[in-house]
């Protein structure tokens, strides 16, 4: 089933028999909010990618399937902290319901909430929600174009500070009859045309540094933080996406990205902007040649 024809079905579903009966359970009408969370926790269906807890000795663990509701809460409804979603959790009942917890008791600690969140982040839980996704609604699919640029995300944490590279001097001209050089070290470009995705990835940095990048209107904006890479459908349906730091070149991911894309759909063209192009060692154009 097509990404839209899912997204007409389910809608119809839910206006006729599941709002329905979720407000002969909830104490108040949903709001429009409210309904919305459901819409995204029908279409994600997180629960499918978070495991039961099989806990047969000591305290039993709060439900996991229940937090990772709130999880999708949290960034849906656009809570900061984890704080202010279990204040609302406790203030409104129809959100405790819809995220799976029974009575006010039933929500877990602060702690516990973090935890279970730290987890989600650890194994990627996002990411594998929306490589399913991608994989049940496009893989079939032929699309035209794949859209990739950047994004900055401000950081709240202190930028960390830029390791100074030494630079060893080159002896300039031919070398003397039998003096070996040491090879030039090897451009990130260049290797990334023969590294996995995920290695080539894995090598970028992702701390959170001070980035300066040239707006639409020519003039240069810095922050503190992060980028967010993207690369997204005629629909503006994100297909691939990875966080670096905010001093990360667009370049530098573009290969990875376009690989990765590449083993989830299949697509005609891909749209860049001129800071794509990125010449190689020997001055060839290396996105270009991996296109």
């Amino acid at each position: 089933m097509k990404l839209e024809e899912k997204v007409s079905w389910l809608m119809g579903r839910l206006q006729r028999s599941l709002f329905p009966q979720l407000e002969k359970c909830c104490v108040s009408p949903l709001s429009e909010q409210e309904k919305h969370l459901v819409k995204v926790l029908e279409v994600i269906e997180i629960e499918r990618h978070i495991p039961k807890n099989q806990q047969w000795t000591g305290r039993p663990a709060a439900e996991r399937r229940a937090i990772g509701r709130s999880f999708v809460a949290k960034a849906v409804l656009g809570y900061p902290h984890t704080r202010s979603l279990i204040n609302e959790l406790r203030a409104r009942p129809n959100l405790r319901l819809i995220c799976g917890f029974t009575k006010q008791r039933d929500i877990p600690s602060e702690s516990t909430f973090s935890r279970a969140f730290a987890d989600f982040a650890s194994c990627e839980l996002g990411a594998v929600v929306h490589d399913t996704l991608v994989q049940d609604y496009l893989q079939g699919e032929l699309i035209g174009h794949v859209s990739r640029d950047s994004t900055a995300i401000i950081g709240r944490e202190k930028a960390a500070r830029k390791e100074k590279m030494v630079k060893v001097p080159r002896k300039r001209g031919r070398p003397a009859k039998g003096e070996q050089r040491p090879p030039a070290e090897e451009k990130r470009l260049d290797r990334q045309v023969r590294q996995e995705p995920a290695v080539a990835l894995a090598e970028l940095p992702t701390v959170c540094n001070r980035g300066t990048k040239r707006n639409a209107k020519g003039c240069q904006e810095s922050w503190n933080g992060y980028k967010l890479h993207a690369d997204v459908n005629d629909t503006m349906l994100p297909l691939s996406v990875f966080l670096t730091s905010a001093s990360v070149h667009d370049s530098q991911v573009a290969i990875p990205l376009m690989k990765q894309t590449s083993s989830k759909v299949t697509y005609c063209h891909d749209l860049m902007d001129a800071a794509y192009d990125a010449r190689g060692r020997y001055g060839n154009r290396v996105v270009n040649r991996v296109m």
